[in-house]
């Protein structure tokens, strides 16, 4: 069985064993084991299986068997085995510090002729403070809101709860 693909996947026996060692775990996840198997028989010192065999054995696309032997070639085997980070993920905008600062300008006095704080005022006065670069005031709105502060009242934080009658009224004779 000759492999049609651009990519060949050639294990070492030092790699086989590792393999079939991690198989051997009990606690191991099911795409990680799914990845394995595919890596084994996509083995061209073994059994050599082409694509199309390896994706209708394993019930994936070509392309998944594709990318997983260009990967395992390319960045090697752990890579090809393990799970890729999320891409989506940005940086913070605010770290501890910077969120402390704006929480300090959030419970501090309005500037002069405003009775309290916009979120754009908020965002303004980080970027003047040079706290950060630029930031939006979605950012600063979910930041304040994660932090329960409450921008522009003498108390700062989660607001009270208010009394409220008690549910059980008393009866009343006629």
């Amino acid at each position: 069985m000759g492999t049609d693909v651009k990519v060949v996947v050639r294990l070492s026996i030092e790699e086989r064993l590792q393999l079939n060692v991690l198989l051997n775990e009990p606690r191991v996840a099911k795409d990680r084991v799914l990845r394995i198997r595919m890596l084994l028989k996509a083995d061209a010192d073994g059994p050599a299986w082409s694509d199309p065999q390896i994706a209708e054995a394993f019930d994936v696309s070509s392309a998944t068997v594709a990318r997983l032997r260009h990967r395992c070639v390319f960045e090697g085997l752990e890579a090809a085995t393990s799970r890729r980070p999320p891409r989506g993920t940005k940086p913070r905008k605010l770290d501890g510090a910077a969120e402390a600062h704006l929480v300090a300008i959030a419970c501090s006095e309005a500037p002069e002729g405003a009775a309290r704080w916009t979120m754009q005022m908020l965002a303004d006065k980080l970027v003047e403070l040079k706290i950060v670069d630029g930031i939006s005031d979605e950012t600063v709105r979910k930041t304040l809101k994660k932090t329960n502060s409450s921008r522009g009242v003498r108390r700062s934080g989660s607001s009270l709860r208010t009394a409220m009658p008690s549910s059980s009224a008393r009866w009343k004779k006629c």
